[in-house]
């Protein structure tokens, strides 16, 4: 989606939260409903490795252990997860981390509650690579300056951190031209030709990989070891008028992300409930690391270059306030 899109999509949020101020409560669809003393809780999410303890955790009774009937609605990305959860079409939503500093400074009401995915912190084993194909003639990150790389949201997490690969590996991060493309459809465009290189996150770059193409950089793991990818959030409202359910949400889905971490093939396997990822792809597939707690350190120097890259206008994201 077309920062445009995102941008004019987060408006519409802000624009309706703010409308909403000072309307009564009747009718309020944000409020999630009790049935049999239990919770009902939508998620939004993307279908992707990186929420695999999310739906480890619901088949392992965490969140029912809590009472919370859990039910997870899939999205193409948080433009539409970000609005969802503001109307109350989700309760709890997950994001990159880009996304959420993007959505607060355009004024939508948003909460981070719980970690989602940080890297492995692994230089050509992370969970997304910059790949090329196999006879190009890059061999390091440097090289892509002058090139065109795929991303899959332009200005946003992906075009922002391999921008920061080129730079520490010595080249001019300004003269890297980017193309947006769905993930699913990075693996062809780059046999094809049509891109020099594509930034890939998990399936497709095991898929890229198993038609010959090669890593030339880790963005994620090497802007920073430790970074936080992307977290669970929800909107403000909730926040403030039904704490209980989100420290319940948040201390399960806490406990799922240890699980997950203590049980990574378990997790693995999980991903055949939610995707159509299997045989030899579901083996050799990378996984990011699930701890408990974001990385804040991490998250400022991620909001440093979006600010650097103009992607959050005249408004620094407050990083305290988002991820507390």
């Amino acid at each position: 989606m077309h920062r445009r899109t995102v941008w004019l999509a987060l408006a519409a949020v802000s624009a309706a939260a703010l409308a909403g101020c000072g309307s009564s409560d009747s009718g309020d669809n944000t409020a999630p409903q009790t049935s049999g003393g239990k919770t009902s809780v939508t998620v939004g999410v993307i279908p992707i490795v990186d929420v695999a303890p999310l739906y480890l955790g619901q088949k392992r009774g965490f969140f029912a252990g809590r009472g919370i009937d859990l039910k997870m609605v899939t999205a193409q990305g948080g433009a539409a997860i970000i609005p969802g959860v503001v109307s109350g079409q989700f309760q709890f939503g997950f994001s990159n981390t880009t996304s959420l500093m993007l959505a607060q400074t355009k004024g939508v009401p948003v909460k981070s509650v719980a970690n989602g995915a940080t890297t492995n912190g692994k230089v050509g084993g992370d969970v997304t690579a910059v790949l090329v194909k196999k006879d190009s003639p890059v061999t390091s990150a440097k090289q892509l300056a002058g090139r065109t790389v795929a991303v899959n949201t332009l200005q946003n997490i992906g075009d922002t951190t391999v921008r920061e690969s080129v730079r520490k590996a010595g080249g001019d991060p300004s003269k890297v031209k980017f193309a947006e493309i769905p993930f699913d459809q990075m693996p062809a465009a780059l046999d094809d030709g049509r891109v020099d290189a594509a930034w890939m996150g998990e399936p497709s770059q095991t898929i890229a990989k198993a038609q010959g193409a090669r890593i030339v950089a880790s963005p994620f793991a090497e802007t920073d070891p430790k970074l936080t990818v992307a977290t669970y959030f929800t909107s403000t409202k909730i926040a403030q008028q039904n704490p209980d359910l989100v420290k319940r949400f948040t201390e399960a889905m806490n406990e799922s992300l240890q699980y997950a971490s203590a049980h990574p093939d378990e997790a693995r396997q999980t991903l055949t409930a939610y995707t159509k990822i299997s045989g030899d792809v579901l083996d050799k597939l990378i996984l990011p690391a699930w701890p408990a707690a974001v990385d804040h350190a991490s998250l400022e120097k991620l909001a440093g270059l979006g600010e650097r890259d103009g992607i959050f206008g005249d408004k620094k994201p407050d990083i305290g306030a988002l991820f507390s």
